[in-house]
């Protein structure tokens, strides 16, 4: 009687388990993964002003850090 629950569980998951892996090598196949202009271009359109921004951002998340580690709670 639970034989038939645990087939049908069985191929389900290996008919997703096909897809999932056809989708997978088709992104390989098509470069989907692939991004390089992605990271060239960022650089081109980025000013001087969005530069400092996220070098300031980031030195406050390194500050935010530090401080965490030598937070100690009161007694």
């Amino acid at each position: 009687m639970e034989n038939w629950v645990l087939l049908i569980m069985l191929s389900i998951s290996i008919i997703l388990g096909a897809f999932a892996l056809f989708g997978l090598i088709w992104g390989i196949k098509t470069r989907q993964f692939e991004d390089y202009r992605k990271f060239l271009d960022g650089n081109k359109y980025d000013d001087e002003d969005a530069l400092n921004d996220a070098a300031m951002l980031e030195q406050r998340k390194k500050d935010a850090m530090k401080k965490r580690q030598n937070y100690m709670p009161p007694d």
